[in-house]
């Protein structure tokens, strides 16, 4: 069957200043605010109160951007950051790594519960659901940026993406429809009030080891230990979550707690103004600042955006990264 699915869509939602505003990073600053929003829900399960409900977003949030970024640079791009480390820090010319994404949000949580003398166990559980739905909604960012692609196929729901040669399979919706599947177990697991960690290990397992098959319709432009890098993590992952899980039901520690009415009605009037205002401007600014971040490697950036969005003009707005750019062999 002859495809003719092409990919045409905007990457750019508008332009403040000189800064594009991306579908991509529009995609964090939802997942954080449904983060927010179903830590105000299960708050009481966990015995935290409001400001904490604001330092947990915060923390998983910063990890959330700062470990994406770091594992980006450390493990897919070190080549050019060795030469350029200033632009690691330039956010606007992208690039996020997901497995980053998960270390860094998992290192926040743990920072909070050293903080607040918590139980890793018992927060990692009730995390999963947001955490798979930032990640599944991550991905359809991706997908809109068309810049993450697939292999070659000619199955027919291929798509012609704008900056690759021929119809590609749509590897970012595979995962993305994978993580956002995924919620609905974990809820209906929820439900049964599995021992503690059983959760997370499911989650584990459930992200690493299907990702496992979708990373072989991925297009990888390096490869790590003899593997598509990603692929030593989601092995990695695989191990861990069935490791946790044998673990945890031998355990057999108590788990989640059941949401009641009286819960949810708590957690929806959570009268946000008691947490301070610095708690509450820092909130925001980990909202709005995913906005800037496009999905695609740095070195990208200039060539291929001004294909897909009609007047931008890199070396205007970059100036620095398009003269450097443009006389590098990368």
């Amino acid at each position: 069957m002859t495809t003719t699915i092409i990919h045409n869509i905007d990457p750019v939602i508008g332009q403040i200043g000189g800064m594009y505003l991306w579908w991509y990073g529009l995609s964090y600053s939802l997942g954080f605010l449904g983060l927010f929003h179903w830590l105000r829900t299960v708050r009481e399960s966990l015995g935290m109160d409001v400001r904490q409900v604001y330092d947990l977003t915060i923390l998983i949030a910063s990890g959330v951007l700062i470990g994406g970024r770091a594992v980006e640079v450390m493990f897919y791009e070190w080549t050019y950051y060795s030469t350029h480390p200033l632009h690691i820090f330039w956010i606007w010319l992208g690039g996020m790594s997901t497995h980053g994404i998960l270390f860094g949000g998992t290192l926040g949580t743990w920072l909070f519960c050293r903080l607040y003398q918590k139980g890793f166990l018992s927060l990692a559980d009730e995390l999963v659901v947001p955490a798979l739905f930032i990640m599944g909604l991550g991905r359809v960012g991706n997908f809109i940026d068309g810049q993450i692609v697939g292999s070659v196929t000619d199955v027919w729901w291929a798509i012609k993406f704008p900056d690759a040669d021929g119809f590609r399979h749509p590897v970012v919706l595979y995962d993305g429809l994978k993580n956002l599947l995924l919620i609905p177990v974990l809820l209906f697991m929820r439900r049964m009030h599995p021992p503690r960690g059983v959760l997370l290990g499911i989650f584990l397992f459930g992200y690493g080891f299907f990702r496992i098959f979708i990373d072989f319709f991925r297009e990888y432009r390096m490869e790590l230990f003899g593997l598509p890098p990603g692929q030593e993590f989601n092995i990695g992952m695989s191990i861990i979550g069935v490791a946790l899980i044998i673990w945890a039901v031998k355990k057999d520690y108590a788990g989640v707690k059941p949401l009641s009415r009286s819960a949810l009605a708590n957690g929806l009037n959570m009268e946000v103004r008691r947490a301070t205002r610095i708690r509450r401007l820092i909130l925001w600014v980990l909202l709005i600042l995913p906005l800037i971040i496009p999905s695609d490697w740095t070195q990208d950036v200039p060539v291929r955006y001004g294909k897909r969005h009609e007047g931008m003009i890199h070396s205007e707005i970059y100036p620095e990264i398009v003269t450097v750019l443009n006389n590098e062999e990368l």
